[in-house]
Parts: structure tokens; C-alpha cells; sequence
């Protein structure tokens, strides 16, 4: 069986001002703090919390 594909992502702007499900979306991905890494499942509904708070992340290779 083939491994799952994993993506990893990087905090790199602050929640502060920012609206409430912004803030539940980056806790949702295990980042909290900037400068915080994180590696998820790459899977349909991960890429869609990562667009959607993809101001607020840096993608790592």
C-alpha cells in the first residue's frame, strides 16, 4: 500500500483582526502561532482550509 501524500505548512502572518473562522481555520490545521510548522494529509478538504487562510501560510517543500 502506497504511503499517503503529506503537506507541510508554515505560519507566517498572525491571526490577530482577522475573522473568527480564520482563526478556527488554522487551529483546524495545527497552527496557532506564527512560525508554527505543521504537516498534514493532502487530501481535498486540507487544500481547501489552506486556500483559505493561504494569506496567512508559506507552503514547505
Amino acid at each position: 500500500m502506497a504511503e499517503a501524500k503529506t503537506v507541510t505548512v508554515r505560519q507566517t502572518g498572525s491571526p490577530i483582526r482577522r475573522e473568527k473562522d480564520q482563526r478556527a481555520t488554522l487551529v483546524g490545521l495545527g497552527l496557532n502561532r506564527v512560525g508554527r510548522v505543521s504537516t498534514l494529509q493532502d487530501n481535498p478538504s486540507t487544500r481547501g482550509m489552506i486556500r483559505k487562510v493561504q494569506h496567512l501560510l508559506e507552503i514547505v517543500e
